[in-house]
């Protein structure tokens, strides 16, 4: 908004004082129209008039350009501030909550306008009194704080993850799909693609096989696999299969069975303890492959699906032979052939999650873990691992062999070609 003229007065040319005739500024401001995002007379630049004589004020002339989007906070930072709080990962203690909540309700409904709870409701009356507190606050001002006190919150919160992992931290620089970091002498292998659900492209399998190359050959004692957002890892990115020519189907399904052999491989090569972390839902081949990790740890946020024949597809990552192993015939065929998904606590039951960790407290709890297992002798570490997975490694190589073929053949069927297209339609439908 700009004053008009018979609102101003300067005293000299250059100067950089001016005087505010604050009756003419009243008289513009009811002008305004006031809606969303416009300034509301009643709650700005509000002085007692007593008589008509001129009232002034000495304010810097750089101030007088001021829009309604520097004065107010908008409805949607508001909005965008309600789901940034969902995503905090700490509980800012209950004297914080208390305030946001009085600062929600003032800003949604106005001043407290409910009864006083009775004196044994406990709850209920702390947030009363908090709300009750705010008095005749405008719910601008509301809105305001409450924004400010989340963007707080969040600030506060990724300064702490910054300081965590900023000592002693070293990053791997050449990747685009993944984030390698060591610390404490662990590598971390995170999956990074968060706006596609971390999905596995190509390029993300290439860079984790050189991951896992350089970790079993770095100084560090253990690995870990983990994901950057809500998930975990969504699988392949479907994506894989769109833009091929009729003629190059065959090429694709046979460089991809190669590709993911040799992804699997690592994973049965792996020297060191292997630990998967997982922070949210996992579909597909991050799911078969755990069962290659030597320790798995899920919060409870985690869910675990393997949905091959709704895609006409078959296992991989030696599922079919160590699935059975670990939870039994007939819960594998459950995942394998009929794409049920197991909660995380369903999946730490049948013995594919080795424990797991309510969401809130479950990367403090499992990083302080991983630091302990990180401080153990590392050769002894090795040697173990080696004489555990010695026994069946021809044979996980075997089978990974054996579903690779298999695979191939299915990349190239109808029932699979027809099943992605039928994905992609029901994609285009959201």
């Amino acid at each position: 908004m700009i004053l008009p003229i018979s609102a101003v007065s300067c005293s000299g040319r250059g100067s950089s004082k001016c005087i505010i005739h604050w009756p003419t500024v009243r008289r513009h401001l009811r002008e305004v129209t006031v809606g969303p995002g416009a300034l509301r007379s009643t709650s700005l630049f509000q002085r007692p008039l007593s008589n008509r004589r001129r009232q002034t004020l000495c304010i810097p002339a750089i101030h007088l350009r001021m829009t309604a989007a520097t004065m107010q906070v908008s409805q949607q930072d508001f909005e965008k501030a309600q789901e940034q709080l969902k995503l905090l990962k700490k509980d800012p203690g209950n004297e914080v909550k208390l305030k946001l909540y009085a600062l929600f309700k003032q800003a949604t409904e106005g001043p407290c306008n409910s009864p006083k709870p009775g004196m044994l409701d406990f709850v209920k009356k702390a947030k009363w009194d908090a709300w009750n507190s705010l008095g005749n606050l405008s719910q601008d001002n509301a809105q305001q704080k409450y924004t400010e006190l989340v963007s707080s919150l969040v600030s506060a919160e990724s300064s702490s993850q910054v300081k965590d992992a900023a000592p002693e931290e070293s990053r791997h620089d050449g990747y685009e799909t993944i984030i390698v970091t060591i610390k404490n002498n662990i590598t971390k292998i995170m999956f990074n693609r968060p706006e596609r659900k971390n999905a596995i492209n190509h390029k993300m399998y290439r860079e984790l096989i050189k991951a896992l190359e350089e970790a079993a050959k770095d100084d560090s004692t253990i690995a870990v696999i983990t994901g950057n957002g809500e998930y975990y890892c969504s699988g392949n990115d479907l994506n894989n299969f769109t833009n091929i020519q009729a003629n190059e189907m065959e090429k694709m399904a046979k460089d991809g069975a190669v590709l993911l052999k040799e992804f699997v491989a690592h994973f049965i090569d792996f020297p060191k303890p292997l630990i998967a972390v997982v922070n949210g839902p996992a579909i597909g081949i991050p799911v078969t492959i755990l069962g290659l990790c030597d320790l798995v740890y899920a919060s409870d946020m985690a869910t675990f699906q393997t949905p091959f024949s709704q895609l006409g597809q078959s296992p991989e990552g030696c599922s079919s032979y160590l699935f059975p192993k670990i939870m039994g015939l007939a819960k594998a065929n459950e995942m394998l052939l009929f794409n049920k998904k197991l909660t995380a606590a369903e999946a730490c039951a049948q013995g594919l999650v080795t424990e797991v960790f309510p969401d809130r407290t479950f990367q403090k709890e499992v990083w302080a873990r991983l630091k302990a297992y990180a401080s153990l002798p590392k050769n002894s570490l090795a040697v173990s691992k080696q004489l555990l997975r010695g026994v069946e490694k021809e044979k996980l190589h075997a089978v990974n062999s054996q579903e690779c073929e298999v695979l191939k053949e299915r990349w190239l069927s109808d029932e699979c070609l027809n099943a992605i297209v039928s994905f992609f339609q029901k994609k285009s439908k959201l």
